[in-house]
């Protein structure tokens, strides 16, 4: 019979190939999504669009996109703190930054979740505080959402159509239950007594009061200068507060009204509400302008940024295999 400690070496022998082969098939998929992306796009079609737009416009709304990821990426400059890691804040910034173009153009499971893992988990962050990192930044995003909506479905920054599943009365009622969620929360970070509970092993923390406002604050914020793109981009024909509405209501447009075919949710729910207020190529051209400011213009920096962090990865895994074994790597 072998001895568990045979296994174990040959394991760890077989590791760094292992890796390394994961490493590479990692990029493949990454390099695939782009490629995928990027054949679906109508590229005639989008720079017809961008070209019929001024100048002034296209940089009002880039200035506004910038301003958007600025506030997201300090939403893991709060996880620093949440977890308390050794990175700096100039390694966590670029990190975001991908992570959320990436999200936003590939999915959750890419930007969100599998890139956070890698890109943190390279420079030493443990499984555990990543998890957390993004958990506290989920909730961010949400908590900003939460107010923000609430407050614009209660006030009636915007009504739905007469044949949608849910009338005026039940988006006010939807309304204030965000608003009272939002509240709910804030209030149990500041009065509960229990600051932390451990499921299936993974510890969950809660913030304080100050770190929960902070959340509340820069994930409005996110959602408030992500309107403003769009505001922008509609050639500010629409008012602000209209606008900010329509976004905040096409994240729930999937459960209470059905999509055409061939739009997509936020595209079907802006031509629906603003349907006597501007055309439909309009709205269209707009969004599709939105779309590229917002989305794909981040992404093709974001890609740029990602072979950078690789390339610094790597370099800084040499310079750790190259240090004596009894000098540690800082994880945080």
């Amino acid at each position: 019979m072998r001895h568990p400690s045979s296994r174990s070496g040959r394991w760890q022998r077989a590791w760094p190939m292992t890796r390394k082969i994961l490493s590479y098939a990692f990029l493949i998929l990454i390099a695939g999504l782009l490629v995928g992306l990027a054949r679906k796009l109508n590229w005639q079609e989008i720079m017809a669009t961008l070209g019929t737009y001024q100048a002034r416009t296209l940089w009002m709304a880039g200035t506004a996109a910038l301003g958007s990821y600025l506030v997201y990426c300090f939403f893991d400059v709060l996880g620093k703190h949440y977890v308390r890691h050794a990175l700096p804040v100039r390694q966590v910034l670029p990190i975001t930054f991908v992570c959320y173009a990436f999200n936003l153009n590939l999915s959750a499971w890419v930007g969100g979740i599998a890139l956070r893992y890698r890109l943190y988990g390279r420079l030493g962050i443990r499984p555990a505080l990543i998890a957390r990192i993004f958990t506290l930044s989920l909730m961010t995003n949400w908590l900003g959402y939460m107010c923000l909506a609430g407050i614009s479905f209660t006030s009636g920054w915007i009504r739905p159509p007469a044949n949608w599943e849910i009338g005026n009365t039940v988006l006010q009622l939807l309304g204030i239950g965000l608003v009272l969620v939002g509240f709910a929360h804030l209030a149990f970070c500041h009065f509960s007594k229990r600051r932390a509970w451990t499921i299936h092993g993974h510890e969950i923390r809660l913030p304080s009061l100050r770190m929960a406002a902070l959340q509340l604050v820069l994930g409005a914020a996110n959602w408030s200068l992500m309107a403003l793109v769009i505001y922008y981009m509609l050639l500010q024909k629409i008012p602000y507060l209209e606008v900010l509405g329509i976004l905040l209501i096409s994240s729930i447009a999937g459960v209470i009204t059905h999509i055409p075919a061939g739009l997509g949710v936020i595209e079907a729910v802006f031509v629906t509400l603003l349907a006597g207020q501007m055309s439909r190529s309009g709205v269209i051209a707009g969004l599709i302008g939105y779309r590229v400011i917002y989305f794909l213009i981040p992404l093709l920096l974001a890609t740029l940024v990602y072979v950078v962090l690789e390339a610094q990865a790597r370099k800084l895994r040499k310079e750790k295999a190259s240090k004596p074994k009894d000098m540690k790597f800082e994880s945080g």
